[in-house]
């Protein structure tokens, strides 16, 4: 696992020094930049290239579409950027079929992504976007550097702006003890968050949501609810796990990155579960794509197909497959359904109460992880017909282990969820008592000797 190895630990505390005593802002910046740097050269290797020419160009194009704002600038901006992130990610699997019968095919099909790129390529384009629209931002080659490849940030979000960073950046307080502390903790939060979705993963012993989606052809009703549900954790617990972890190390340098997740699984609508699931993309989809689309005409049949089209939008940005694509649909045909039943509510003065309205929005999207997480359109297709069929018979039945740990994993969230209601009671430990708060450090710790292995291993990682 990133940031947690001895050596990894070692040199953030090395750095953490080495900024506290920094003599100067531009000299902090600079050890953010060639830590960020070598950080990710240690993970990414050669790619590292790929970043710095990235930050580059965004860099001095963005300086350029400052000075003057122009239409073609901005979607040559747009179009370099997309053309970079399409060459690793999407072109690859386009061209697979041709790979026999092309040189050039052939070579783009073998291309590996570079990790991040998706990631930190969004970053350089809202900040294209935010200089198009005038924005007061005038960073030097060394604040945008570290804007982009800020080591916590850089492999796998939180897509920030760099409206949220500049101003932090700038600074002359230095990270003290008290920020290192803070930090920690919400290190620890996020290690054990994401210990909790590899143990689901992998099961006990070896019969997690992984063994299951292997299985699922013969699974039932009941048993396909019970996958959906776990691997809804699964990745909540991985990906929101990861988010605060390097939350918490931002923090230990007294950088405060945007929250990414707001306790999604409690939404009563699923406009706010997408106000609370994976938020700087959200955000970032709603900001730069869905608004200035839906401005172009007033209609309601064109900002419903808006919504929905950002939605498919934000399923590809996942991955170029049928199966994203669908999933982006389906949450966006949710979306605008909830506009439907809110004005058709209104009208006719009903309301729905709140736990129903959970009820429908938590199986809702518990659904579509059938779209999310399928191999391919068989094994959707297989799922969806067991999920809707409370008729459905399993020929494969899941092992009482797995069982027993959704459902214990399941209910210690909504039980967490309520004993801190507040956020920044959910990011610290404080409200522990200290006994509690050591036997949570010492299962943390086994966690992730036990269930937390490799880089690789971090589900967002491959998109």
């Amino acid at each position: 696992m990133p940031f947690l190895s001895p050596l990894s630990l070692a040199v953030i505390v090395l750095t953490w020094l080495a900024a506290r005593y920094a003599p100067s802002r531009q000299t902090r910046q600079a050890i953010f930049l060639v830590s960020s740097c070598v950080f990710y050269y240690s993970i990414g290797g050669a790619f590292i290239g790929i970043l710095v020419l990235s930050t580059l160009f965004n860099f001095f194009w963005g300086n350029l579409l400052r000075r003057n704002l122009s239409t073609p600038l901005l979607f040559t901006g747009i179009a370099v950027n997309i053309g970079l992130l399409s060459t690793f990610k999407y072109l690859p699997q386009l061209l697979q079929p041709w790979a026999n019968l092309s040189p050039a095919a052939a070579a783009i099909s073998t291309l590996v992504l570079p990790v991040g790129i998706s990631f930190w390529t969004f970053q350089g384009l809202s900040y294209l976007f935010d200089q198009y629209r005038g924005e007061e931002l005038d960073p030097t080659l060394l604040e945008f550097g570290v804007y982009i490849s800020f080591a916590p940030t850089v492999l796998s979000g939180p897509i920030c702006r760099l409206s949220e960073l500049l101003a932090q950046l700038r600074s002359n307080g230095r990270p003290g003890w008290s920020d290192f502390a803070r930090g920690a903790q919400q290190m620890w939060v996020g290690v054990w968050m994401i210990s909790l979705g590899r143990l689901l993963g992998a099961g006990v012993p070896a019969e997690g949501v992984n063994w299951a989606f292997e299985r699922s052809a013969g699974l039932g009703f009941s048993e396909v609810w019970l996958l959906l549900i776990g691997y809804g954790f699964q990745i909540f617990f991985d990906f929101a796990g990861y988010s605060r972890l390097v939350i918490g190390l931002a923090a230990a340098f007294a950088i405060q990155l945007p929250e990414n997740f707001d306790r999604p699984f409690l939404s009563v609508t699923p406009t706010v579960f997408w106000q609370r699931w994976h938020m700087t993309l959200s955000f970032w989809i709603r900001d730069y794509l869905f608004m200035p689309l839906a401005m172009v005409r007033g209609d309601l049949w064109w900002r419903n197909g808006v919504l929905i089209f950002s939605m498919a939008m934000f399923g590809l940005w996942h991955q170029a497959s049928w199966l994203f694509l669908l999933w982006g649909i389906y949450q966006g045909t949710l979306l605008v359904l909830h506009r439907f039943w809110q004005q058709f509510a209104k009208r006719k003065n009903l309301l729905v109460p709140n736990p129903l309205s959970w009820l429908l929005t938590y199986f809702a999207i518990s659904l579509g992880w059938t779209l999310f997480r399928s191999q391919d359109l068989q094994q959707a297709r297989t799922l969806l017909t067991a999920a809707l069929n409370p008729l459905a018979r399993s020929n494969v039945h899941l092992p009482a282990s797995f069982v027993w740990l959704v459902l214990i994993v399941a209910s210690g969230y909504f039980a967490w969820c309520r004993l801190s209601r507040q956020r920044e009671e959910h990011a610290s430990l404080n409200w522990i008592p200290v006994e509690a708060r050591f036997a949570f450090y010492a299962l943390t710790s086994y966690l992730v000797v036990f269930y937390s292995s490799s880089v690789d291993s971090f589900i967002y990682f491959r998109f």
